[in-house]
């Protein structure tokens, strides 16, 4: 989503997106309560088994703060400094430890490395996704950002990275310019890309569309030369769809499912909205359509659990992208039971995120819930604790593992490469 605001309705509450997120240094504070709080966790976590890239955080240590700022000055547009770091000392060891359940998923030495940088252009927005047959990772430019022109009259790209080039420099922490990042000309050209994931061999997008003329669709593309496309949806029963988000095949009954928001309308590239924001089913074989679930703000990632019994999806309700933000809406993970039938009951608030709001979810294969957030990954247990980050110090709005040990974060303007102990979870259609 992009950054940029200006000032024309629908309202909102709170600060704008003009600027970089905003950091809140706290280490002053509670000095006299550390002292009582017993044994912090890192007490619990031998030294010798902590990764050098890792580092406790102990939530104990600022659950009481001597001064806590009005939501005007501290809100979800700020990055939380605990006591005793800082802005520098959070970055240098990104691997956040909440609880040493993360320890598993991270490994023995994880490894964060940065391997693409644009200066202004968000080049590494969403719709990440890895390519087995190519061992690539493809990702797209953000659709509706001023400092690319795209949206309106300008389709965002699709770009990829050779995992072999990433793994090359994954012990440098700064390798930006030593991967190539090249260009995917799709054929016909996906217009404005967002989300993404693997079936059958291809590689399913979802297109937010463009104007009046041109609608949201789902395309399916080759991986592979010559980047061919087909679009497999592009209407609900003659509605245009608003800007299709997101999309994810379920483990079990292999039908997409996707998610469809407002974004291309507060970014300025689609028309105002014809349908509720809501959850998607097509069954590619008979080529049915159904609405899932309705009742968001802006639904925007969706994943499944690795047995297929949940669904995730993120709510992004606190960015009106354009026009600012509103703090006293959802930014939100909710979890789903998916019924023998394949529709979504039983919804329940999985995690609250801060800062920020959830954006790209996926699960490991043990059922571990990551998701983009305004500091970089946030990873939950399946009973929704926070465990860990892999912290950037920015957003990230998605990422995807590629396959056992590997991730790549897109962060707008800057891509990562991660090591890391855990797998992802792959549906069996999917690779």
């Amino acid at each position: 989503m992009a950054v940029e605001t200006k000032s024309k309705p629908p309202p909102v509450l709170g600060t704008l997106l003009d600027r970089p997120w905003v950091k809140m240094t706290v280490a002053s504070v509670l000095v006299a309560a550390l002292a009582v709080l017993g044994p912090s966790l890192l007490s619990q976590v031998e030294s010798s088994k902590l990764p050098a890239q890792a580092q406790v955080i102990d939530q104990r240590a600022f659950n009481v703060l001597n001064k806590t700022q009005p939501p005007a000055e501290f809100n979800a547009d700020n990055i939380f400094v605990p006591p005793g770091h800082s802005e520098d000392s959070l970055t240098k060891r990104p691997f956040h430890v909440y609880d040493d359940e993360f320890l598993k998923i991270i490994g023995d030495n994880p490894t964060l490395t940065r391997i693409a940088h644009s200066p202004k252009d968000p080049l590494f927005h969403e719709a990440v996704v890895w390519s087995r047959e190519t061992d690539e990772v493809f990702f797209v430019q953000n659709a509706g950002a001023k400092n690319a022109s795209t949206g309106l009259h300008k389709s965002a790209i699709i770009e990829k990275i050779s995992l072999k080039d990433a793994a090359a420099v994954s012990n440098k922490s700064d390798a930006a310019g030593l991967v190539n990042v090249t260009t995917v000309p799709s054929s016909p050209m996906v217009i404005n890309p967002n989300g993404a994931t693997n079936y059958r061999g291809q590689i399913i997008l979802t297109g937010e569309g463009q104007g009046n003329d041109t609608p949201p669709a789902l395309w399916v593309m080759n991986p592979q030369k010559p980047y061919n496309t087909t679009v497999i949806l592009n209407n609900y029963f003659g509605r245009q769809f608003n800007s299709l988000n997101d999309v994810a095949i379920h483990p079990k009954n292999k039908d997409i499912y996707f998610t469809d928001t407002i974004y291309g309308y507060v970014q300025d590239f689609r028309p105002a909205p014809g349908l509720q924001d809501q959850i998607y089913r097509l069954n590619p074989d008979t080529g049915a359509v159904t609405v899932v679930a309705d009742r968001f703000d802006h639904p925007n990632g969706l994943t499944f659990s690795p047995n297929g019994e949940y669904a995730y999806v993120t709510d992004t309700g606190i960015n009106y992208g354009f026009y600012g933000m509103n703090f006293t809406r959802s930014a939100s993970i909710y979890r789903f039971d998916v019924k023998t039938d394949g529709t979504l009951d039983n919804r329940k608030v999985f995690a609250f995120v801060s800062p920020g709001a959830p954006d790209g979810v996926h699960c490991d294969s043990q059922g571990n819930v990551y998701a983009g957030c305004g500091d970089g990954v946030q990873v939950w247990n399946p009973s929704g604790k926070l465990i860990g980050k892999i912290y950037l110090g920015a957003t990230s709005a998605n990422f995807n593992f590629a396959g056992k040990g590997r991730m790549v974060i897109g962060a707008e303007t800057d891509l990562y490469y991660v090591t890391l102990a855990a797998e992802g979870s792959f549906v069996e259609s999917e690779m």
